[in-house]
């Protein structure tokens, strides 16, 4: 009977470490972070994570400066350098400057944009703006000096918006000049970053 009571004891004893230590790991994973993810189980060095709130906290002031209602629109996450953007707009270009902005940012490595437009839906606009963009996508796939997988692409009303990393800056004007030789195109607008510049390079 004394050893039940004394295992029991022991049993109560580490639940409660547990949850204590929970508790602490908890409290921590908010603070400057506020991703709600615990550090304990955050593969992020802490370094990465502090540039990651750094970042999203910077993007969100720029953006917030542009138009304020962005505050209360627009989400955004950022993590290991990745930016992940979410909301509701008006008008399809203001997505695209969202993304230009984005990809401004110092140390990006990434721009994924689910914002949605609230604008109605032009069907021979949309064709004809789906057509410049496969067009500069199979460009690039096909030129062996450009590596197409490091670029995302979007067009606007026969602007083009390029954003991504190059190898090179002889490989970044290869990519201008690809999307400025597309037939009909008004004007390009290219965020692109030289893989040097980077604040993480992959190994």
């Amino acid at each position: 009977m004394f050893k039940f009571k004394e295992m029991k004891l022991k049993i109560v004893n580490i639940v409660f470490i547990i949850l204590l230590l929970n508790g602490c790991v908890g409290t921590a994973s908010q603070g400057v972070f506020g991703t709600g993810v615990s550090i304990a189980l955050d593969p992020r060095s802490l370094g990465t994570q502090i540039d990651d709130s750094i970042m999203q906290k910077n993007l969100a002031a720029r953006l917030a400066m542009s138009e304020k209602s962005y505050l209360l629109s627009i989400n955004v996450k950022v993590i290991d350098g990745r930016i992940f953007i979410t909301g509701k707009i008006d008008d399809p270009e203001e997505k695209l400057q969202i993304t230009k902005l984005a990809w401004e940012t110092k140390g990006v490595r990434s721009v994924k944009n689910d914002i949605r437009v609230k604008e109605e839906f032009n069907f021979k606009q949309s064709a004809k703006d789906l057509l410049i963009t496969s067009q500069l996508k199979t460009a690039l796939i096909f030129n062996k000096e450009i590596k197409a997988t490091n670029y995302q692409i979007d067009t606007y009303k026969k602007k083009i918006y390029i954003y991504g990393i190059a190898q090179s800056a002889d490989e970044k004007k290869k990519v201008i000049n690809e999307a400025k030789e597309i037939l009909d195109v008004e004007n390009v607008i290219a965020s692109i970053f030289l893989v040097e510049d980077l604040r993480i390079q992959k190994n």
